[in-house]
């Protein structure tokens, strides 16, 4: 007799208005068996897991539990049948214990008090059985992420869920943090639970998953058996095309310094210390990547470098020192003077102007050179247009309109419409916040190959990241940040995930090494 699936989704569709999500997708995943669905940006992977969870309801298809139709109208019906889902963003309590937080909406009564004793005894046996410590009284805005993500895992396994859904499940974690959670995934599944992973990193599928699937465009193109692919074949499923998947660049050349930094350190409006006597050079012909957690100085240290933000220290470009006493609007615009362009980490709130065209939006920032001017008054319309034009021609931007607004091109497209704006004004020093955050594997080798280029033709660049990969891959010089200091630095070449990941812990240099 053969085994039902799990979970069998049949012919699956959805549309948003003119845009259908998810195309007549068919999907079997089978008992005890963590399998992957990976796809680029906007594949419909999201859509797909939300009509499982009963997020959206689908215009048309079967859904199937251990071989038996279902219907799934709320999150309620997913969980009643045995279907738990750890988003990327925690839906958590923040100042509730850990215990209140796995009660919450489960609760066994009227009263509290059985309720968290009952959740009490039954939270030590499943820490146990699968290795999910965490301790119950501890509020949840008082513990590190990893262990945030494992309240949301204990949550779902006390409500019973045989079939967990996981949406890029390592996008805030340590890597000791991440290979942690594939311990206690694998766990899960020898113990019998279902896992289906959403995740865009290559390597996560290859060393976790049994089977993975894979969408394009909202269809569902392949399933294999992970031992049967590459990372190289399922990147081509996913985009269409051969895709480079490390970062082609020779050694670097670096000359003389251009970014100069001593003692920098950063009080925000709250009182909070959030860069602490921050040191590093960046010279010429360089990349120097910063890796560490988000939210451990290295937003802040852009925000002062772009003049979004005052600091005390000193800072020179090429020698000459920056005011960094003031913060008021038009210090990013000093900062461009200078020479320092700055591709923000949040393209859409700190890059782009959603509702203006792309013509607009490569000119933000500069609209004052005389280079843009076609007098005194008014700014040369045309010529910016038709510049823009070409630079999305250069840059790879589809569609190559430069009378779309931002808010019609993909996240991707909407990168390298930053990108092109900042690269393209021959900058002395590039910083660049994660540069490929939320983009497709195709734009992400694009938009590589123009960093790499702008280093060879001499440039500094800065560069942060939260991806692991990226950082090492990119960066010809590296340090590592934790609670706004700098733990040590690195070669790329010499060191290793382990060694990172414990800096990035906070643990000592000494330590780590």
């Amino acid at each position: 007799m053969t085994e039902n699936p799990a979970i069998e989704l049949r012919k699956i569709s959805k549309s948003f208005g003119p845009v259908q999500a998810n195309k007549d997708i068919t999907i079997r995943v089978m008992p005890g068996t963590i399998h992957g669905i990976i796809g680029e940006n906007g594949a419909g992977k999201s859509t797909l897991m939300s009509i499982l969870y009963g997020f959206y309801k689908a215009d048309a298809g079967e859904i199937f539990v251990d071989g038996k139709k279902i219907s799934i109208p709320d999150s309620q019906a997913a969980i009643a049948a045995g279907i738990g889902m750890v988003f990327q963003h925690f839906k958590l309590v923040e100042n509730f214990s850990v215990l209140e937080n796995i009660v919450l909406g489960a609760e066994s009564g009227a009263l509290l008090s059985p309720s968290l004793s009952k959740a009490r005894t039954e939270l030590a046996a499943l820490a146990s059985e699968y290795e999910l410590n965490v301790d119950p009284d501890a509020i949840i805005e008082d513990i590190g992420v990893g262990m945030q993500q494992r309240v949301e895992i204990l949550k779902a396994l006390y409500r019973q869920a045989k079939i967990l859904i996981l949406d890029e499940p390592t996008g805030v974690l340590t890597p000791a943090e991440a290979d942690q959670l594939f311990r206690i995934l694998k766990r899960l599944r020898e113990e019998g639970k279902t896992i289906i992973l959403i995740t865009h990193k290559l390597r996560e599928i290859m060393d976790s998953t049994d089977t993975v699937s894979v969408m394009r465009q909202g269809e569902m193109t392949a399933t294999l058996k992970t031992n049967d692919t590459s990372p190289e074949d399922l990147a081509e499923l996913m985009v269409g095309r051969k895709v480079l998947l490390r970062v082609d660049k020779t050694p670097a050349k670096p000359t003389k310094p251009v970014l100069e930094i001593k003692n920098l350190s950063m009080v925000d409006d709250f009182g909070v210390q959030r860069l602490k006597n921050i040191s590093l050079t960046v010279k010429a012909g360089e990349i120097l990547g910063i890796a560490g957690v988000a939210g451990n100085g290295q937003s802040e240290l852009l925000e002062v470098l772009g003049g979004y933000s005052a600091a005390t220290g000193v800072v020179k470009l090429n020698g000459s020192e920056i005011d960094l006493s003031t913060s008021v609007s038009g210090d990013g615009q000093a900062r461009r003077a200078l020479g320092i362009a700055h591709v923000p980490e949040d393209r859409q709130r700190e890059g782009l102007i959603m509702d203006f065209m792309a013509w607009e939006n490569a000119v933000f920032g500069y609209h004052r050179d005389k280079s843009n001017q076609a007098n005194r008054f008014f700014m040369d319309n045309n010529a910016i247009r038709k510049e823009t034009e070409e630079k999305m021609k250069r840059f790879d931007v589809r569609p190559p309109n430069p009378k779309l607004t931002a808010k019609n091109f993909s996240g991707g497209n909407q990168q390298k419409i930053v990108l092109a704006r900042e690269i393209e004004r021959n900058p002395n020093l590039l910083l660049v916040g994660q540069p490929t955050r939320g983009v497709d594997i195709g734009a992400i080798e694009f938009i590589h190959q123009q960093i790499v280029a702008l280093r060879d033709q001499g440039k500094a660049i800065l560069l942060i990241s939260v991806e692991l990969d990226e950082i090492l891959s990119l960066s010809d010089r590296m340090v590592v940040m934790f609670d706004g200091k700098i733990m040590g630095e690195r070669q790329p070449a010499n060191t290793n995930e382990k060694e990172l990941g414990l800096l990035m812990a906070g643990v000592s240099e000494k330590a780590a090494q």
